[in-house]
């Protein structure tokens, strides 16, 4: 038996319940994982607060984590007890043990800390499929990140670069400012203090940009198309600031432009493609392109708390949950 947070109904961070959740064995095709870091992410305040279609009885938030394995199911042949694996799904890890798919499963290189992958898998895989196949960045594209100082825009900032861009990072402040040059940004604006569409006009010289990765949304999306090259492409992958209203198919028709909405989960739907993206990942943070920053850590009783700083945009890069 062990402990997780437990949401019997949609609500605010104080909705999880600290409570005993039952162990079972795993099945065939399964294994008994027990958790050494959890990630944090904008997902699991989305399934929590109702935003993300609510699965049936109560719900366990969290989307990754890494652990060793303690058991597995039969028919199991590639993972035995003792290997260090991690995983993303969309709900469901704020425990301390769990039965998940041997499918799902990505085991973990040696030199990579459980500690480092809870905080990067979810956040590595979403800039993964952003940069090759939400839009496929080409060397010399000038492309517009918005929320450069969160999770993913920090992984966003050097993997841009790597790939011969020129990255420009929204953030909120002179701290989140120094924090996103510090990540491969070669300009930064601050969207409290700027117009983010006069600035990237400027940067540009009026040429635009490429594509656009947007996670804040309400807030961010008709200024995003403008900041938009001809036949540039809008990519709206989350919604921090709230849910996208009154767009209309009109709205891309100046500039030939595209708009998608991506999920991760669409792109590691197959084992195979799960893998290549995880390998691509691992190499990345292996060859030094992306920096092993230092995560912050809080138990995992605290999560409620960790939520509400992050819905308060009080938060900087990568949160874990420890077990």
């Amino acid at each position: 038996m062990g402990m997780g947070l437990v949401a019997r109904a949609p609500g605010g961070p104080q909705a999880m319940e600290w409570v005993a959740v039952p162990d079972r064995c795993p099945g065939p095709g399964e294994v008994l994982l027990r958790h050494a870091a959890i990630g944090v992410n904008f997902i699991d305040i989305y399934y929590r607060s109702g935003l993300y279609p609510w699965p049936e009885g109560p719900m366990i938030p969290g989307a990754e984590a890494a652990g060793v394995i303690e058991a597995v199911g039969e028919g199991v042949t590639d993972l035995r007890p003792g290997d260090r694996v991690a995983y993303v799904l969309p709900f469901g890890a704020y425990r301390e043990t769990r039965v998940v798919p041997a499918e799902r499963l990505v085991p973990l290189p040696d030199g990579l800390a459980c500690t480092a992958v809870a905080g990067a898998l979810l956040k590595g895989l979403t800039a993964q499929y952003l940069v090759t196949a939400s839009y496929a960045v080409q060397p010399g594209d000038t492309v517009l990140v918005h929320a450069a100082a969160g999770g993913v825009g920090l992984l966003l900032g050097p993997w841009l670069a790597a790939l011969g861009a020129t990255a420009i990072g929204t953030a909120g402040g002179p701290e989140k400012l120094a924090l996103a040059r510090a990540h491969g940004y070669a300009h930064v604006i601050d969207y409290r203090a700027e117009d983010f569409v006069a600035e990237v006009a400027r940067l540009t010289g009026g040429a635009g940009c490429a594509a656009v990765y947007d996670s804040v949304g309400a807030d961010t999306w008709r200024g995003s198309l403008k900041c938009l090259r001809r036949r540039g492409v809008f990519v709206n992958f989350g919604q921090s600031s709230g849910v996208i209203r009154d767009f209309a198919l009109s709205d891309l028709a100046a500039g030939s432009l595209t708009a998608i909405r991506p999920v991760l989960f669409d792109y590691v739907a197959s084992r195979p493609e799960l893998l290549a993206r995880s390998a691509d990942l691992f190499r990345r943070i292996a060859d030094g392109t992306l920096p092993r920053d230092v995560v912050r850590a809080r138990p995992l009783r605290d999560a409620g708390a960790v939520h509400a700083e992050m819905e308060a945009r009080r938060t900087t890069g990568a949160t874990i949950l420890l077990p």
